[in-house]
């Protein structure tokens, strides 16, 4: 991967995680004077007559009021929620469904709460009954993601100084 493109973690001044970004975004945010280098990496870019730090997180200089969307329900973000495994053996077989925890026609509704991940036969063994009637017991129970969340998972592998910023020690 390109030095630039590697992935950098933006704080709002508040220290609230923001996004990622690749380095040469923070760059220029630095450069205008719109950030300032929390953490630093332990290379450097280098040009002709000097070397900066590459950054590792930056934090913006003034707060940015971002109004929090609502993390859209599709079948990509619950799959993402679950960790690619089935919710009732854990399992990471290609491919998952997407079962109701109380089924539709029980009432079940299509709401984060209710939706989970699930491999063919368990979500075949299952059928319309709730876990408790087929003896079947979920390994979390499901809820809403958060914003944090979704960086997390965008980032891939986490740099380790990110981690007490998204939540993580």
């Amino acid at each position: 991967m390109n030095i630039l493109n590697s992935h950098v973690l933006v704080l709002n001044q508040s220290f609230q995680p923001m996004s990622i970004t690749n380095v040469k975004k923070a760059f220029l945010l630095i450069y205008l004077g719109k950030a300032e280098i929390v953490e630093k990496n332990c290379e450097f870019i280098r040009s002709v007559n000097d070397k900066f730090p590459l950054p590792s997180i930056v934090r913006l200089t003034r707060y940015i009021h971002v109004p929090r969307k609502q993390i859209m329900l599709t079948r990509k973000n619950i799959i993402k929620r679950d960790g690619h495994q089935c919710q009732y053996c854990g399992k990471r077989t290609i491919p998952l469904t997407i079962d109701h925890v109380i089924p539709r026609v029980r009432g079940g509704k299509d709401t984060w709460e209710n939706l989970v991940c699930a491999c063919i036969k368990c979500n075949n063994k299952k059928g319309d009954r709730s876990p408790e009637q087929a003896s079947m017991k979920l390994m979390r129970p499901p809820k809403r993601p958060n914003h944090i969340f979704f960086i997390r998972y965008s980032a891939g592998t986490i740099d380790h100084r990110w981690k007490p910023y998204l939540y993580m020690n």
